[in-house]
């Protein structure tokens, strides 16, 4: 997005007021608002018309904003970490994969769907190009999704 944001702001900002959702990276973002800090680049965002935005921070996570709430997703802690080309474009996949089988889109769902994302991007990253998603299963997802959600779990 980054030539799109150079070249053709205008006709990228009207496209943008239009959307119910967006993702960017850290890098686009800030180049989008003007704005160094991520938490105020997501909500700028928000202004120009989505009510939601993912924010991806690569190996750091990535952040949702969804109306006023925010949320956090870790990266998914690997042991190897082969090559990250097409990480984002996972993240987007296990993300609207989730919402589509989740079927509603609402806070609760869109929190998954980000972890989802994120255990997606986590098999990407693994391998080199498309090799660690060859024999990607649900289970698998499924049972990484578990891990994560362990990981970050804290008790009051």
């Amino acid at each position: 997005m980054n030539l799109w944001i150079t070249t053709e702001r205008p006709t990228l900002e009207k496209l943008v007021s239009r959307l119910q959702l967006i993702t960017v990276n850290d890098e686009e973002a800030r180049q989008l608002t003007g704005q160094w800090h991520l938490l105020q680049a997501g909500r700028a965002i928000q202004k120009m018309g989505p009510r939601t935005v993912i924010l991806k921070k690569g190996e750091h996570g990535a952040m949702l904003f969804h109306d006023d709430e925010l949320f956090f997703a870790p990266a998914f802690p690997l042991a190897s970490f082969v090559d990250p080309t097409g990480a984002g474009d996972t993240f987007a996949g296990g993300f609207m994969g989730s919402l589509a089988r989740d079927g509603v889109v609402n806070s609760a769902n869109l929190r998954r769907a980000m972890f989802y994302g994120t255990v997606a991007a986590s098999h990407t990253v693994e391998q080199f190009s498309v090799d660690g998603l060859r024999e990607l299963t649900i289970e698998r997802l499924d049972e990484r999704f578990a891990q994560l959600v362990d990981f970050t779990k804290c008790e009051n």
